[in-house]
């Protein structure tokens, strides 16, 4: 096997033009990784957030940076402190905060942030699940406490997030009723949504039903703003910590009744497991709008920013 491989690095913060494609060395494991040849990642806005400089703050200036966090692929090579996985087995893994990496040939994957990869499904597939599914399920299940027959809203149901979000709260025997344009309305309800509401028509934060959970997969409606919404008891979950939420999770966490809560995805191989079943029992499946190969990953980036995409972008790495 070569010392060098091919990899998307960035050697400074910019627009999407800083991805390079190019050699650089394969990286060497520690005792509790796993050497994997990538078959396939996918975008996430955490990507090119990064890629743009918006979390300089969190990754400092260490270039050159390879981004990307969702990997399908086969193990290589394994640490002595592996036990779980051997060469030759197929998995698939959302890699720590601290240590992207997946936009290349091969990736260190610690061995706790990964699992075997669903059988009925592909490596291009596979990779549209770990850090969009994960952070569905631990939105709901974790913070937002879901419970058979809740009733949930979903803003962004036909984002990456927002996709997995529906699926993952029926199969929790939830009530969902799921935000997105009427365009996507079929595609949704497919995937199990209760109801729909069309955001170029109408407010869902003027409804008259109540909710216990709502979540904010795309971020662009507060808990201001959804507070009347909310059940007594209900939670809004958001995926960014703007200024306004932040206000709002330490002010509901001080209060009984409504809360506000953040969620910062905790990469773990338990939670795989659990999607693998949902996946194999077909009540789970990636929504993928279009493939590109690792060459051409700026144009997957730009697409990303649109903020339009239904479902995944996934990117094919190696065959």
């Amino acid at each position: 096997m070569s010392e060098q491989m091919k990899a998307v690095v960035i050697n400074q913060y910019g627009a999407a033009e800083v991805l390079q494609f190019q050699d650089i060395p394969i990286p060497q494991i520690k005792s509790d990784q796993m050497l994997v040849k990538v078959y396939a990642t996918s975008i996430n806005p955490i990507d090119w957030k990064t890629r743009n400089g918006m979390l300089k703050i969190i990754f400092g200036n260490k270039f050159p940076m390879v981004l990307g966090y969702d990997i399908s692929g086969e193990v290589v090579q394994v640490g002595s402190e592996v036990t779980q996985f051997r060469p030759g087995d197929q998995i698939y893994a959302c890699l720590d905060t601290a240590t992207s990496g997946s936009y290349a040939e091969y990736a260190a994957v610690s061995e706790k942030v990964a699992y075997f990869k669903p059988q009925n499904i592909s490596h291009e597939e596979a990779a549209a699940v770990p850090l969009a599914a994960e952070t569905a399920l631990q939105a709901l299940r974790d913070l937002g406490e879901i419970k058979v027959g809740s009733r949930i809203l979903i803003n962004g149901a036909s984002g990456g997030v927002g996709t997995f979000a529906v699926q993952i709260a029926k199969a929790k025997g939830a009530q969902v009723t799921a935000v997105c344009s009427q365009k996507n309305a079929e595609l949704v309800n497919s995937l199990g949504a209760d109801r729909i509401i069309d955001y170029t028509f109408q407010d869902f934060t003027k409804e008259s039903v109540k909710y216990d959970i709502i979540f904010d997969a795309v971020a662009n409606r507060s808990f201001w703003e959804c507070q009347n919404i909310l059940s007594s008891n209900g939670v809004y979950v958001t995926t960014v910590p703007d200024f306004a939420n932040s206000a709002a999770i330490l002010i509901t966490q001080l209060i009984p009744g409504k809360k506000a809560k953040f969620i910062l995805l905790k990469s773990n191989g338990k939670d795989l497991a659990y999607l693998k079943e949902l996946i194999e029992a077909n009540k789970l499946r990636p929504i993928i709008a279009r493939t590109y190969p690792l060459s051409e990953i700026a144009q997957a980036h730009a697409e990303s920013e649109k903020g339009r995409v239904v479902g995944k972008l996934v990117i094919a790495v190696s065959s």
